[in-house]
């Protein structure tokens, strides 16, 4: 048999990596953006534009397909003597364990690669949307121009050459955190523990294990209140995990709709019988 061409051969998967992700400290957030912009540099990705969205100084108001960092702000009066405060937050894509938007992906373009990041193949794509509908957290989006789906890949290119990624290089408060998964695990739960101690009782982590149906994140959070503030689900959807109790529930209709159609038959028949 002659061999294959090379251009049709399948290339060698890279070797396992240590897996690699982010911690996020809303506690230490600024807000200064410096992670967007980086991220926008590095990825070449196009500005947003300078226009007033109606959320404090956000001009990026949510993350699409040109914008795979984006700082949250989120002003809070509560004018019964509470104290006001502004809670920020830099949102990126969650890299989930158990990722949806890998699930639902028809064509293979979505994968893990060897460093455990949710990698989206851009010449793998055909457009479909599938991982947009299944991303509960709105990270994927489709962009207008090509048609294909468009998010943070954790500067992949950058960690193959052993570098960080640039938002978290570029953050000055040390608020993006890379690095070991397991290691940051245990640097942030040490991280709550140290915000109890000094009397910030609400600080919690947010992705940091599994959720009901719903994995641990690779890229989670700190937080100060509730995950809906921070414009995040607080129970996640995995529709993968529902499939086997939608298949009996539609097996179930089917077997009900099929009776029911039989027994109306049976009586149309008997009528006619009559007549």
């Amino acid at each position: 048999m002659p061999e294959l061409p090379d251009a049709w051969r399948r290339p060698e998967p890279p070797p396992e990596a240590v897996q690699t992700g982010f911690f996020t400290d809303t506690t230490l957030c600024i807000g200064c953006k410096a992670c967007e912009v980086a991220c926008k540099q590095w990825n070449q990705l196009p500005s947003d534009g300078f226009h007033w969205t109606g959320h404090s100084y956000d001009n990026t108001s949510a993350l699409g397909d040109t914008t795979w960092r984006h700082v949250a702000f989120v002003e809070q009066f509560h004018g019964d003597g509470a104290a006001d405060r502004l809670l920020m937050m830099s949102d990126v894509c969650k890299h989930c364990e158990s990722a949806p938007c890998e699930e639902a992906c028809p064509t293979g373009a979505l994968i893990y690669n060897e460093f455990g990041s949710v990698y989206l193949q851009q010449d793998i794509c055909n457009g479909c949307a599938s991982c947009v509908v299944a991303c509960p957290f709105g990270v994927v989006d489709r962009n207008p121009s090509d048609g294909r789906a468009h998010k943070c890949t954790l500067c992949y290119d950058r960690q193959k050459d052993g570098m960080t990624p640039a938002c978290a290089k570029a953050c000055p408060t040390a608020s993006i955190q890379f690095g070991p998964i397991s290691e940051l695990r245990e640097k942030a739960r040490r991280r709550v523990e140290e915000l109890h101690a000094r009397g910030e009782a609400g600080a919690y982590l947010y992705g940091d294990e599994a959720n009901g149906e719903y994995s641990a994140l690779r890229a989670f959070f700190l937080l100060q209140d509730k995950p809906e503030v921070y414009n995040l689900p607080a129970a996640p959807c995995r529709p993968a995990a529902r499939l086997g109790t939608n298949y009996l529930v539609s097996f179930a209709t089917a077997i009900g709709l099929a009776a029911i159609s039989a027994l109306l038959l049976q009586t149309s028949s008997r009528t006619e019988g009559r007549r």
